[in-house]
């Protein structure tokens, strides 16, 4: 039921990150708006993500009050947003529904991330928080079908509607069956709490007011910058911001781009959400076999190499179906698949007082890169940019291989605690 849960709640930031990319054309078309006018509007809700996860990270609130209510709280907050979403009609209170929804979202992967690493085993805590990442890319890719369907049949606000309403409903599971982290309550103190929580687990287990729970881990405090996490910490900062950066640029300029080629709406939403979502289901699925037999740093590696190759040959061979989805499935299994491994990586390497704090401050950096991608790739349509020169512009993701590489040599200086899972 966790890991259930935890998934469903990464599904409502995968298909809140490519919303806006399945509606694009119609929103384009019903408001009588340019094309390169939406650049601001799919930058709100990502930069909305940038300072709810950075604001909550600094402010450690999942690492003080715990990552059950975070989650709650935050869900319900995004299913009244998305509803509202479906009243607008102008572009600019569209951006600012969009702002305020992200901020909502901002904390939903960190906390989701990090509860499902702490009832994990260490064996199989990277194949669990893979499997769960799983959410955000599998409803992106069942978003572009749901939005095929809907968008044609119902208009583009029917897409906010459903979401809206299945992330409440959502919520109100999660507040009757979602427990909170034992690890967490231990550490801060709250053992009668963590007692309830075993006797709901396993009613057969005698626990009683004298029973003592024991974490054996130090209750660290602080940033992850400075209790000893430093120059993994930026690496992972820096890889986040530079893959995030294409990720968003794909998903939200995939689909306008498509259209300029001659492919039809539909067409156009089910390459983005079908291809390249699926692509990085199976890649997320898939990397975390890979990464317990050769490592984080060699997948990663391989992971970006690939998917540098894989977007900068996409504007070329638009004309030509076969290649265009094989390019647009190699980008999706690389560099969305990449994404959780990133996530995974942090929740791995960080403690359990940090946890949530240090995967948040990594997908907050990342979420800066992300509101970039969408910005630029308007400013450069806007520019006149061909297709092919729009992707060709694919240099962060083969900045994040050479950071790889860097994370390599830190690596080593720390002794391999990042090598393996």
């Amino acid at each position: 039921m966790l890991l259930v849960l935890c998934g469903l709640c990464l599904v409502i930031d995968g298909f809140d990150a490519q919303a806006m990319g399945y509606v694009a054309p119609a929103v384009i078309a019903d408001l009588h708006v340019a094309k390169s006018a939406l650049g601001p509007v799919f930058s709100a809700s990502l930069f909305g993500m940038l300072l709810g996860a950075l604001g909550l990270s600094v402010l450690a609130v999942a690492d003080r009050i715990g990552r059950r209510p975070v989650l709650i709280g935050a869900t319900l907050f995004f299913g009244v947003s998305m509803i509202a979403t479906a009243f607008t009609h102008e572009l600019t209170v569209l951006a600012a529904l969009r702002f305020v929804t992200g901020l909502g979202l901002g904390c939903i992967m960190p906390n989701a991330m990090a509860l499902v690493s702490e009832f994990s085993t260490p064996e199989h805590r990277v194949k669990r928080m893979m499997f769960v990442s799983c959410g955000f890319t599998l409803d992106a890719a069942l978003g572009g079908v749901l939005g095929a369907a809907l968008i044609p049949a119902f208009g583009w606000r029917s897409v906010f509607w459903v979401g809206g309403a299945v992330r409440l409903l959502l919520a109100l599971t999660m507040i009757a069956a979602l427990p909170e982290s034992l690890q967490f309550l231990v550490l801060k103190g709250r053992e009668a709490r963590a007692r309830r929580w075993f006797a709901k687990f396993d009613p057969s287990l005698t626990i009683h007011e004298s029973t003592r729970l024991v974490v054996r881990e130090k209750a660290a405090s602080g940033a992850p910058v400075d209790a000893g996490c430093g120059p993994i910490t930026l690496i992972l900062w820096a890889i986040s911001f530079m893959n995030l950066i294409d990720l968003y640029f794909l998903s939200n300029w995939l689909p306008p781009v498509m259209r300029d080629a001659g492919y039809s709406p539909g067409m156009a939403v089910l390459v983005v959400g079908t291809l390249l979502q699926t692509g990085g289901v199976l890649g997320t699925l898939t990397l975390g076999w890979f990464i317990e037999r050769f490592g984080f740093v060699r997948v990663l590696l391989a992971c970006f190499c690939v998917g540098a190759a894989g977007v900068g040959v996409i504007g070329g061979v638009a004309h030509v179906q076969f290649w265009l989805f094989a390019a647009v499935f190699a980008s999706g299994f690389c560099i969305v698949g990449g994404q959780p491994v990133v996530n995974a990586l942090a929740g791995h390497y960080y403690p359990t007082a940090l946890r949530s704090t240090g995967i948040g401050w990594s997908l907050g950096i990342g979420r800066v890169g992300s509101v970039i991608g969408p910005l630029v790739g308007g400013q450069m349509i806007a520019l006149g940019w061909s297709n092919v020169a729009l992707f060709h512009a694919a240099a962060p993701v083969a900045c994040s291989a050479l950071l790889v590489l860097l994370l390599t040599f830190v690596r080593r200086e720390k002794g391999g605690v990042v090598r393996t899972a």
